[in-house]
């Protein structure tokens, strides 16, 4: 049934993204124990596991530990960073390759950032590399719609190391264009984020428990990577296993409301994302 695991390494992060809500749940970072516990409750359902809800994972102290756990579980890691840190942590993600890491070049935006040269060199000298290697990268631009864009500078930066107009190269699918073997731009609307505070979006479907599931750094289960508050527990995959977390009447009955396209959960009727899914 489910495809992938969102597993919260940590919910700090070192910017202040104009596109991310945030968090006030306490900040903390996991623990490899922790970590391991869950991933060897996970492993039976899933085969993706990503190291993200909240937070940049590239922050944590015991990122290899982690890769390490990870690896040892035959899972296909996936990271989402804001790329700050690739300089800090390309040799580590170079030794211990994820199966695919995804940039957010457009969490520059609304963080300062005056010239973007250094950052997307920074970008580009782990991309590079990685894809060669056999890891997928994406370079996402989840912006399209919103304000303060520095799109045009960044699709120049590309071109130049390309030789070509990024937009001008083949498109696998639509929003997606393969710069080279395993390297891709990924261009999409600004999303609003689910919350409880937000106006009523018209939610009828979502993937959440179909195709995904998410446990926050305290353990808790969430039904997917937006609950960036942990409104919706379903369970505490600490002390749960995930089939009896997956069986509650609360998961129930947001899996049948999604069927009949009517969303058992407040916060999932207040989800700009959704309309993704039609």
């Amino acid at each position: 049934m489910l495809k992938r695991a969102y597993v919260e390494i940590t919910n700090i992060c070192n910017l202040r993204c104009s596109f991310c809500p945030g968090t006030r749940r306490e900040k903390r970072y996991m623990s490899p124990t922790t970590f391991r516990l869950l991933a060897e409750k996970l492993r039976p359902y899933v085969s993706y596991l990503y190291l993200h809800v909240m937070g940049e994972p590239l922050l944590h102290p015991q990122l290899s530990e982690l890769l390490d756990i990870a690896n040892a579980l035959d899972f296909k890691v996936c990271l989402t960073t804001n790329g700050t840190l690739l300089a800090k942590r390309r040799d580590l993600l170079l030794s211990k390759p994820p199966y695919k890491v995804s940039v957010s070049l457009h969490a520059m935006e609304g963080n300062g950032a005056g010239d973007l040269l250094p950052y997307l060199t920074s970008v580009w000298d782990y991309v590079r590399p990685a894809a060669s290697g056999g890891t997928i990268c994406a370079l996402r631009l989840w912006n399209i719609g919103g304000a303060d864009q520095r799109n045009g500078e960044i699709l120049g930066f590309l071109s130049e190391k390309l030789g070509a107009w990024p937009l001008d190269l083949p498109q696998p699918r639509a929003g997606s264009w393969r710069l080279r073997e395993r390297l891709y731009l990924e261009q999409a609307e600004k999303f609003d984020w689910p919350d409880l505070s937000a106006p009523e979006e018209h939610t009828r479907f979502c993937l959440a428990l179909r195709d995904q599931v998410a446990v926050l750094a305290d353990g808790a289960v969430v039904p997917c990577c937006l609950d960036h508050e942990g409104d919706v527990p379903l369970g505490d995959l600490l002390h749960q296993d995930l089939r009896e977390v997956l069986a509650s009447p609360r998961a129930r009955a947001l899996y049948e409301g999604f069927s009949q396209g009517k969303p058992s959960e407040e916060l999932c009727r207040r989800c700009g994302f959704a309309r993704r899914f039609g």
